[in-house]
Protein backbone atom coordinates (compact mmCIF):
# COMPACT_ATOMS: atom_id res chain seq x y z
CA UNK A 1 0.00 0.00 0.00
CA UNK A 2 1.13 3.52 -0.80
CA UNK A 3 0.35 6.50 1.41
CA UNK A 4 0.48 10.22 0.69
CA UNK A 5 -0.25 12.96 3.22
CA UNK A 6 -0.96 16.42 1.84
CA UNK A 7 -0.80 19.32 4.28
CA UNK A 8 -2.27 22.47 2.78
CA UNK A 9 -1.36 25.41 4.96
CA UNK A 10 -3.72 28.20 4.09
CA UNK A 11 -6.46 30.23 5.65
CA UNK A 12 -8.88 28.21 3.51
CA UNK A 13 -8.59 24.96 5.49
CA UNK A 14 -12.24 24.89 6.52
CA UNK A 15 -13.37 25.50 2.93
CA UNK A 16 -11.09 22.77 1.63
CA UNK A 17 -12.34 20.27 4.20
CA UNK A 18 -15.96 21.19 3.47
CA UNK A 19 -15.54 20.95 -0.30
CA UNK A 20 -13.55 17.72 -0.58
CA UNK A 21 -14.90 16.01 2.54
CA UNK A 22 -17.99 14.58 0.80
CA UNK A 23 -15.71 13.05 -1.86
CA UNK A 24 -13.64 11.06 0.65
CA UNK A 25 -14.07 7.49 1.78
CA UNK A 26 -13.21 4.00 0.67
CA UNK A 27 -13.08 2.98 -2.97
CA UNK A 28 -11.89 -0.37 -4.27
CA UNK A 29 -8.26 0.77 -4.61
CA UNK A 30 -8.05 3.94 -2.51
CA UNK A 31 -8.99 5.32 0.90
CA UNK A 32 -9.07 9.06 1.51
CA UNK A 33 -9.58 11.09 4.68
CA UNK A 34 -9.55 14.85 5.15
CA UNK A 35 -9.39 16.88 8.34
CA UNK A 36 -8.49 20.31 9.69
CA UNK A 37 -5.43 20.79 11.88
CA UNK A 38 -5.22 24.41 12.97
CA UNK A 39 -4.93 26.55 9.85
CA UNK A 40 -4.11 23.56 7.65
CA UNK A 41 -6.15 20.99 5.79
CA UNK A 42 -4.73 17.47 5.86
CA UNK A 43 -5.62 15.01 3.11
CA UNK A 44 -4.42 11.44 3.61
CA UNK A 45 -4.58 9.06 0.67
CA UNK A 46 -3.85 5.33 0.82
CA UNK A 47 -3.78 3.48 -2.48
CA UNK A 48 -3.24 -0.08 -3.58
CA UNK A 49 -0.93 0.84 -6.47
CA UNK A 50 0.76 3.77 -8.16
CA UNK A 51 -1.96 4.20 -10.79
CA UNK A 52 -4.66 4.56 -8.13
CA UNK A 53 -2.43 6.96 -6.16
CA UNK A 54 -1.78 9.12 -9.22
CA UNK A 55 -5.48 9.29 -10.05
CA UNK A 56 -6.43 10.20 -6.47
CA UNK A 57 -3.71 12.84 -6.15
CA UNK A 58 -4.72 14.44 -9.46
CA UNK A 59 -8.39 14.51 -8.47
CA UNK A 60 -7.91 15.92 -4.99
CA UNK A 61 -5.24 18.45 -5.95
CA UNK A 62 -7.51 19.77 -8.71
CA UNK A 63 -10.46 20.06 -6.29
CA UNK A 64 -8.26 21.88 -3.78
CA UNK A 65 -6.95 24.27 -6.44
CA UNK A 66 -10.51 25.07 -7.56
CA UNK A 67 -11.59 25.65 -3.96
CA UNK A 68 -8.71 28.06 -3.38
CA UNK A 69 -9.44 29.87 -6.67
CA UNK A 70 -13.08 30.36 -5.64
CA UNK A 71 -12.04 31.61 -2.20
CA UNK A 72 -9.71 34.15 -3.84
CA UNK A 73 -12.45 35.35 -6.20
CA UNK A 74 -15.01 35.95 -3.45
CA UNK A 75 -12.56 37.92 -1.29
Amino acid sequence: MLTAVLVIGSGDADSIVASVGPETGDLPRTRVTVRSEGDSAVVEITAADSSAMRAALNSYLECIAITEDIENIVR
